[in-house]
């Protein structure tokens, strides 16, 4: 039998990606690894063991067999965030033909230079009187800068170090021998960056229709009994979908799990927000191409901390790593938006599926009107069919005419309007 043997990535981040290491396939292991897989391997001189995912497998080896080390095994813990984002990534090769650090690419946060956003604070240390005294002193001396800083900290406790930079034109060697008496002392804490800035208002939780009702009821019924399912709502337009998303995912949050919302277009990802922001307040969050490196980062750095529960974006959106990932929402599902243009070529409306499976997760796909596939599949049974056909907001769908013009051509009407159509406009006009 020939000697099988691993291409290991071993640092998941966008930069050193392209760098793997060559490992030998013990016996113990074979049959049971394949791209994507988690595995422990001895690293460096000291041999210690670390974490790494295999790429590829292969019979070549591209070094000196003599020195090639052996994968020690599997670990044996419960699959993490990273490690499900590895298997995506190696569905993803699989199902898109691509390589496997195209797909890494597609499915991992992008790490590049990104620094922690940093706050820093001055603060006094020494009460208001001696403070005072050594003010005094400075203006003696003719310290105008470091006087003008000290009757600031004579005046607060703490001062944010831009307004100190900023608006008091102090320099930094003034914050620092301010410092270095005793005056005060420079605090600093990481953040992260939020890409969301908005007023949080009570928003108005409508009653729900018996449709509506009925879709919350059967969706929630399943997850709880443990069947996750994939659901299509075809809901007319004004129907009330949205308020069905939001209230599933508010279920889901009171049962600990976290929920991606899938829209077609940037463009929509505002109003898309606001209402989701006003239900669920700073716990939302977007992803999309307009953020910068830094707030990206940041974004799935906050999802897998817990501190957001809710992401909104396009179908990049889908690998944001949350922990416990319950539902996701795909809006407009038959939108051409929802495939890749750029390698790897994925649909997200497929790759939800997996993601899903990895997960444990609820899909749910909502359109006023549904694509072929979509449509097909619910028709099948593979997807489960919710209809909603009553307008919340009252008043009856336009009556639609299908009218034959190339049987009207036939008759000479040579004009791009059939005669049905232009007949019905001068009524309006007249009207």
């Amino acid at each position: 039998m020939n000697t099988l043997y691993a291409d290991i990535i071993v640092d998941i981040s966008h930069e050193k990606l392209d760098r793997t290491f060559q490992y030998r396939v013990p016996e113990s292991l074979r049959g049971r690894l394949e791209p994507g897989a988690c595995v422990m391997i001895p690293f460096g001189n000291g041999n210690r063991l670390i974490k790494g995912y295999v790429v590829a497998l292969g019979e070549t080896c591209q070094f000196a067999p003599e020195k090639i080390k052996d994968i020690a095994g599997m670990p044996e813990k419960e699959t993490g965030v990273e490690d499900k984002m590895i298997a995506l990534a190696a569905w993803i090769r699989r199902n898109y033909g691509c390589t496997m650090i195209q797909a890494l690419k597609t499915v991992l946060p992008a790490k590049q230079s990104v620094k922690k956003l940093e706050h820093r604070q001055l603060v006094r240390l020494m009460n208001r009187e001696e403070i005072l005294s050594l003010l005094g002193e400075c203006e003696r001396k003719k310290q105008v800068a470091k006087a003008r800083l000290l009757k600031a900290l004579s005046e607060q406790e703490t001062i944010p170090y831009e307004w100190i930079t900023g608006k008091l034109g102090v320099s930094a060697a003034t914050v620092n021998s301010i410092v270095k008496s005793g005056a005060a002392k420079l605090v600093s804490s990481e953040s992260y960056r939020n890409p969301v800035k908005m007023q949080s208002v009570e928003a108005v939780r409508n009653t729900l229709s018996e449709e509506q009702q009925t879709i919350v009821t059967e969706v929630l019924a399943d997850f709880d009994a443990g069947r996750r399912q994939t659901y299509l709502i075809h809901g007319i337009t004004g129907s009330g979908k949205t308020e069905v998303y939001m209230r599933l995912i508010g279920e889901m949050i009171a049962r600990g799990r976290q929920a991606i919302v899938l829209i077609p277009e940037i463009a929509l990802t505002y109003q898309t927000l606001l209402r989701f922001y006003q239900r669920f307040g700073d716990r939302v969050s977007v992803m999309n191409s307009t953020l910068s490196p830094g707030e990206k980062y940041d974004q799935c750095e906050r999802a897998k901390a817990g501190e957001i529960d809710v992401i909104i974006g396009p179908r990049s959106a889908l690998f944001t790593p949350f922990p416990s990932l319950g539902l996701i929402v795909m809006d407009e599902e038959q939108e051409n938006s929802y495939k890749s243009e750029s390698t790897p070529k994925y649909h997200a409306r497929e790759t939800a599926l997996e993601v899903a499976k990895l997960y444990g997760a609820s899909v749910v796909l909502g359109s006023a009107t549904p694509s072929l596939e979509a449509y097909y599949r619910a028709g099948r049974g593979e997807y489960r069919l919710f209809q909603l056909t009553k307008r919340l907001t009252g008043g009856e769908l336009p009556t639609v005419y299908t009218v034959d013009l190339r049987q009207e051509l036939q008759e000479g009407n040579r004009s791009i309007f059939s005669r049905k159509l232009q007949e019905l406009m001068t009524d309006r006009l007249n009207k």
